[in-house]
């Protein structure tokens, strides 16, 4: 990936690999057990959004382990990330890697998206595998700010979603590059 990545970003996302390894384990967050496949298809994967970010106020709906929030925050100090799920236990999780981490740009909340009631909207509302397209932006309206972006993550293009979208927004789809790994990875990007 055409990545730079300094020293002790590499070491933080690491640490969290390794915490990720250490709480999975135990508390089941994530099905994938294997350490090396949780590089591509939680690390790697979560950073190949990273160029499609947009603005600085960036909300993770359906975060679960805190993917693919904590990458994308340790590669982007500058950004103020808000990691949602509704799942209590991997809320926990995420307060834990913040904590041990001293990650500063993250605040956990544990809420269901439909309720959550934050400060400030976003300019970016991203998530990897929370619900379809035409949903999702009926449960996000009180969450965007103008000119927000939508970054929906996914496998296969789903095209069905796509259709069902509302007439005149904005939609892209882009193939996401994850190396290591051959399975399909696509972002949606509505506006």
């Amino acid at each position: 990936m055409p990545l730079s990545i300094p020293a002790d970003v590499r070491e933080h996302l690491l640490r969290f690999h390794g915490l990720l390894i250490k709480w999975n384990k135990a508390y089941n967050l994530t099905a994938v057990r294997d350490p090396l496949e949780m590089v591509d298809r939680h690390l790697l994967d979560s950073l190949s959004v990273l160029p499609h970010l947009h603005g600085e106020e960036i909300l993770d709906m359906g975060t679960g382990p805190g993917l693919p929030g904590i990458p994308l925050a340790l590669l982007r100090p500058d950004a103020h990330f808000v990691l949602l799920d509704s799942n209590n236990k991997k809320i926990r999780f995420v307060r834990q890697v913040v904590l041990e981490l001293g990650i500063v740009n993250v605040l956990p909340v544990h809420a269901r998206v439909e309720t959550y009631q934050p400060n400030h909207p976003f300019d970016t509302l991203i998530s990897r595998a929370f619900t379809a397209l035409p949903r999702m932006i009926e449960l996000t309206r009180h969450l965007r700010a103008p000119g927000c972006r939508l970054l929906a993550m996914k496998g296969m293009v789903p095209e069905d979603e796509i259709a069902g979208l509302p007439a005149g927004m904005k939609k892209e789809v882009i193939r996401l590059q994850v190396p290591l790994t051959d399975a399909e990875r696509h972002l949606i990007i509505v506006e």
